[in-house]
Parts: structure tokens; sequence; C-alpha cells
């Protein structure tokens, strides 16, 4: 007896046929309870990694998939035993990719460019190139995200720290001194002493609230997203880096030989930003229409200037993949810098909001001693 798991029946009873047992009962569970697999962005560079090395070098498909199964984590083993096994009887790659279910639609479609053109290996580098090249992408917007989040955590903490043991301490001190407190230390003391004394309840209240927040975490990080893209300072990065990710896709699409017009309909999907993907939604469909790109990149106003005037230079020298892979490469190394300048610019903010927070608490114990020294002179 165990616990197997499947995406249907047929694929759990091939499963168990290959470890010579019978399938005799199953259950459906709820889908939150049984997320499909995705294959991590890490593995995926791997993977593709040890594809376009071993292929390059003539090593059959098969076995360079079981090359590949040693080089990724345990988690996504499965996944490539999967694809081998698929591989093995007949089916090819991109087909093997889509049934997997762990590959999404712009790597699939490359695999089946570059499998009728007969160069997987080198639609492998290139995806290779480009994980790792979103993985430094999101790595920056996560480290925008988590650096003020840590320090305004441990901002709380102290202050709440502050708020529930220390001051409360001296404030009932200075009252068994028959001591008048201040409006504001009185406030203090009672919001310090309400924590400590219901502790428990507030700490319910917390964790209820991360719980929601984890529940609403789609809702919550689109109102982010819209904050941030109106943000000043954080609207420039935040279309950079859209930009990366779209040239990206790009460069990786009309390398593998995909149409334009089709690589601009998935890229599109890889955008989130409202104006751009609206704008380059348009180019696309005046483009299948039978617009020339080099006339109609002009009036995306979305795109930076010197990236439109790039383009048209590109599309008349018929070299778009390499304009859209320079693009990409470009446009990280400038949302590298301006991360760091937001970090730099982040950090002063900080240091006052931790000065406002921790010394309006260091305030209210020491208006009373101010207002005893001036009592005593």
């Amino acid at each position: 007896m165990g616990l197997r798991h499947a995406k249907n029946e047929r694929v759990l009873a091939e499963t168990l046929r290959k470890d010579k047992l019978v399938l005799l009962q199953t259950w459906r569970m709820p889908a939150f309870l049984n997320p499909p697999r995705k294959l991590k962005p890490k593995d995926h560079a791997e993977l593709n990694t040890q594809l376009a090395q071993l292929l390059n070098r003539g090593v059959p498909l098969v076995e360079a998939l079981e090359v590949a199964m040693s080089v990724v984590s345990p988690q996504s083993r499965p996944i490539v035993e999967q694809l081998k096994d698929d591989v093995a009887s007949g089916m090819t790659f991109a087909d093997a990719c889509r049934k997997v279910g762990s590959f999404d639609r712009v790597t699939i479609a490359v695999y089946r460019a570059a499998e009728r053109s007969g160069d997987l290996a080198g639609a492998a580098s290139q995806l290779a190139i480009n994980i790792r090249r979103q993985l430094r992408i999101a790595g920056k917007a996560i480290t925008l995200l988590i650096y003020p989040a840590i320090v305004m955590t441990i901002s709380m903490l102290a202050g709440v720290f502050m708020m529930t043991f220390i001051v409360p301490k001296i404030g009932n001190a200075l009252i068994e001194a028959n001591i008048e407190l201040p409006t504001y230390t009185a406030v203090v003391l009672a919001i310090g002493t309400f924590i400590r004394d219901n502790a428990l309840f507030v700490g319910i209240g917390v964790i209820a609230l991360i719980f929601v927040a984890v529940l609403a975490r789609q809702p919550l990080g689109v109102f982010i997203g819209k904050f941030m893209r109106v943000m000043p300072g954080m609207k420039e990065i935040v279309v950079i880096q859209e930009l990366t990710r779209f040239f990206t896709v790009m460069a990786a699409m009309t390398r593998s030989g995909i149409p334009l017009a089709d690589a601009l309909g998935i890229g599109v999907e890889s955008i989130s930003h409202p104006v751009l993907r609206k704008d380059l939604s348009q180019l696309r469909s005046k483009l299948i229409e039978g617009g020339v790109l080099r006339v109609l990149i002009e009036r995306v106003e979305s795109l930076p200037i010197a990236t439109r005037r790039l383009l048209v230079a590109a599309d008349r020298s018929g070299d778009l993949e390499t304009a859209f892979d320079g693009l990409a490469e470009d446009m990280a190394d400038d949302l590298d810098r301006k991360t760091e300048r937001m970090l730099s610019a982040l950090e002063p903010l900080l240091i006052v909001f931790m000065f406002m927070f921790i010394g309006s608490i260091i305030m209210s114990v020491m208006l009373p001693m101010i207002q005893l020294t001036g009592q005593a002179t």
C-alpha cells in the first residue's frame, strides 16, 4: 500500500504498471491540495544547459535527459524522468513537455520550432541564457521588496518590545511617584499595557491577518503592482523589468525561427504592464493586417525612442533576433543600475522611518523626564 499521485487515472495506471502494480482505486483531490508540478527556474536552466552541451556532442536526446536527471533537484527529477520516458516511447520533445504540464507556452513553442529546424541544442542554450537572465531580474525585484520589509519588521518588533516592557515599567514607576504623565506618554503607556495584557488575542489577530494576506495574495499582488506602476522612481524600474522580460522572450522565439507575429503573440503574454501590453498587442494586430514593422514600431510611444530607433534599424538590416537579444541584455544591465540606485535611496528613507517610529516611543519616556527637569529648575 502507498500513496501515488498523477494528473489523471491513465497516467497513474501507466506509472503503477512500470512497478508491476495494478490500479484498484483512485480518489480525486481538490485542486488546491494537488497543485500542478512546476519545474523550478534554476532546474529548468540546468536542464537546458545539459541538453545544449550533450546534444552538441551528438549524444541522443534520451541519454541527455537521463544525464539531466542527475543535475536537477529531487523535486524536479520525476518531471525529467517522465520527459525521458515519453521521448523514449516516440513522442517529440515539445509534445512531451506539453504533456508534462510543467513548461510555459514560450518554452514549448521554442522547442517545437527548434525540432523542426534541427537545432534543439541551440534553442536549449538560448533558453538557458534567457532563464538565468529572468532569474536575475526576479532577484532584483525581490531584493527591492524584501530589504525594506526586513528593516520595517525589525523596527516594528523593537518598537513593540519597548512599548510592552520598557514604557510600562517607567510609566508605572512615575505614576507611583505621583508624577502626572503628559497626554502623549499616557496614550503610549495605555497602548503598550493593552498589548501586553492581551498578548494572546493580539497574536491571534496578527496570525489571522497573515493568513488572510496569504489567501488574498493574488489581488494583493495586483494592488502592489498597480501602486508600483505609479510610484515615482519605481514606475521606471517596472517598465524596464517588463521590457527586459519581453525582449528576452522575443530573442528566444525569433532565434528559433518562429514568425514575428506569432512571437509577438506569445511575448505579449509575458507583460503585465497594461499600457505596454495594449500597445504591443495593437502592433501585432496591424502587423498581421499587412503593416511594416519599421513603420508601426514608431507609433508605439510606450517604448523608449532609442529602442524604437534600434528596432527600425534592425528590421531594415534583417537582424531582429540580435537586436532583441542585445536589448534584453542592455535593459537587464540598466535594471541592475536603477535597482542599486533605488536601494541607495531607500536606505535614508528607512532610517527616517525607524527614527519616527522608535524615536516617538523614546520621546514618550523622555517627555516626563524633561517636564520634571523643568519643574526642578
